[in-house]
């Protein structure tokens, strides 16, 4: 990766051009560098995972220098901007985020945040998802965030990680000075827990919302969860191959 100084950074989400998180992601950025461009959905695109846009033409807006809003997907976003929107080179780092509402646990499956990284990481430029752990019933402590997130950046470039691995970060969503540290660890996997609410329409009809996750859930130890919970920022390295081995070796010696 390039020195710091000289860094151009991409930064994208799945909250939206317009979002909160992506205005202090872009605060960080520019301590980093002042080549940052934005590429980001024109909405919000929380849950896409990592869908590509097949059915409708994609389009994108300038909103001005080195920022567009695109009709699409974040994986989209990614494409676009790499193949289409960014002048002279490509990007040597993507951040995205920073999301409203953890990327933890088996919920990495879901997130356009965490798979506007996977795409990048697939076009071999390092990638860093960045989320915040918010609570319904409390203000966002983004402050939190913008205070930590530019150190864990720069160390992360200066240590480099392989061009198949991208880099999770969540933030707990307390006050700054109540961090209790930084500690790198797996994916955990949730309970199971009631996520489905059913209602009743105005003419007696059901209809269904996704539930809001429990601030709490207990989990193993030393996963992404378990430190959250914690009130520590999380560093999880995610793997794209998804082979299990183990299982390959076992199966390969029936059918191969």
């Amino acid at each position: 990766m390039e020195n710091s100084n000289n860094l151009r950074i991409l930064i994208s989400n799945d909250d939206g051009i317009h979002a909160p998180g992506i205005k202090i992601l872009e605060k960080i950025a520019r301590e980093l560098t002042d080549d940052v461009w934005i590429v980001a959905p024109d909405q919000e695109q929380s849950g896409a995972a990592h869908s590509l846009t097949l059915n409708h033409p994609l389009r994108a807006k300038k909103l001005k220098d080195k920022k567009f809003a695109v009709y699409g997907t974040p994986t989209d976003c990614v494409l676009m901007a790499v193949e289409e929107l960014m002048e002279g080179k490509k990007p040597d780092l993507v951040l995205s985020g920073i999301n409203n509402g953890a990327n933890l646990g088996d919920d990495v499956t879901y997130s356009g945040t965490v798979a506007a990284a996977i795409e990048a990481t697939l076009m071999k430029i390092p990638a860093i998802a960045l989320s915040l752990n918010t609570k319904i019933s409390e203000p966002n402590k983004w402050q939190t965030a913008e205070d930590h997130a530019p150190a864990l950046i720069k160390k992360l470039i200066d240590i480099g990680w392989p061009k198949d691995v991208l880099i999770n970060i969540n933030f707990p969503d307390i006050e700054s000075k109540k961090i209790k540290g930084v500690k790198v660890c797996k994916m955990g996997f949730r309970l199971p827990y009631k996520s489905i609410i059913k209602s009743l329409d105005p003419r007696g009809n059901p209809y269904y919302w996704f539930g809001a996750i429990p601030d709490h859930l207990e989990n193993e130890k030393d996963t992404d969860l378990s430190v959250i919970n914690e009130n520590m920022i999380s560093i999880t390295p995610l793997h794209l191959d998804m082979t299990h081995t183990k299982t390959l070796s076992q199966l390969q010696k029936h059918f191969d």
